[in-house]
């Protein structure tokens, strides 16, 4: 089962862009020590749509190799074309990843009848346990419940992110398809309550910055502990908020960046935090007690 504290882990890179490996498998072995139950490689926060296909099956491949099983390994697999996502989630399954992670298709605009197509067509393809993932705010891209339902019948299709950010959807489609697909939250604003109300982790864009405070998170609202989660949750509230300033990987990876983590490379069209965003940033990081 694939649960608890995932960190949708970022890429990272040196100031020229390319990939730094040494902080990746650092990294990894930060979050293996800090308790993150799962990672997420090559996903949205680790800058899939520019990373090139030779580079991204090398990523997959360096998380798993330096993971080791000690965690659980999603790779990043989805794409807005079918026989795209098909030739990755083949390539991960391959290297031994642990699940795939599909985002819907962006920039196309499927009909629900597509979706259903498409994620039915690469979960017959590859034998290997799948997340749907369903981000309408990045991809103008909507899988509607009705449609995840049906998909939940394929023993191939274990769980969603769902970053909608919307409770009263979540908890619908947690209520229909409890016992057939796990509901992963994918928006760490609303990640506490919807575990609360059933959902069975977070795939995190925090996490990569407060891993251990992200898992308490975790353990407290899946165990059902309301006042536990709340008092868990306060301190991170700032970062929910500001590691979304701009464009999601920008601010964290510069988080990152100002802590010591790794180097300051993000590639084009992304740019560096602006100038005016830093010091939201930089006061997130000193009130969580990320930076001195």
């Amino acid at each position: 089962m694939i649960s608890g504290s995932i960190v949708a882990l970022v890429t990272p890179m040196h100031s020229d862009g390319s990939i730094d490996w040494q902080a990746l498998s650092r990294l990894i072995d930060w979050h293996v020590e800090q308790g993150t139950d799962g990672i997420v490689a090559v996903g949205t926060t680790g800058e899939s749509a520019t990373l090139a296909m030779d580079e991204h099956k090398m990523v997959i491949k360096a998380c798993v190799d330096q993971v080791a099983g000690r965690m659980k390994v999603i790779a990043g697999t989805g794409a807005n074309s079918t026989a795209e996502a098909i030739e990755l989630t083949e390539v991960a399954r391959e290297v031994g990843a642990d699940a795939c992670l599909l985002v819907t298709p962006y920039y196309n605009k499927p009909t629900q009848e597509g979706l259903y197509q498409h994620y039915m067509a690469i979960a017959n393809a590859v034998a290997i346990p799948q997340i749907l993932y369903n981000v309408p705010g990045r991809t103008a891209c909507d899988m509607l419940n009705a449609t995840t339902i049906r998909l939940a019948e394929h023993p191939n299709i274990i769980a969603i992110k769902d970053a909608t950010g919307d409770m009263a959807r979540g908890k619908e489609l947690i209520d229909a398809v409890g016992g057939k697909l796990d509901v992963l939250s994918g928006d760490d604003a609303t990640a506490a309550e919807l575990m609360l109300l059933g959902g069975k982790g977070n795939i995190s864009v925090t996490a990569n910055i407060a891993p251990a405070a992200m898992k308490a998170v975790c353990v407290a609202a899946m165990a059902g502990d309301r006042a536990a989660t709340e008092l868990a949750d306060a301190p991170l509230r700032i970062l929910h908020e500001r590691l979304f300033v701009e464009s999601n990987p920008i601010p964290v990876k510069w988080a990152m960046f100002a802590m010591g983590l790794m180097e300051d490379g993000i590639r084009l069209p992304l740019t560096p935090l602006s100038d005016t965003a830093q010091p939201q940033v930089t006061e997130a990081l000193k009130q969580t007690g990320l930076l001195d």
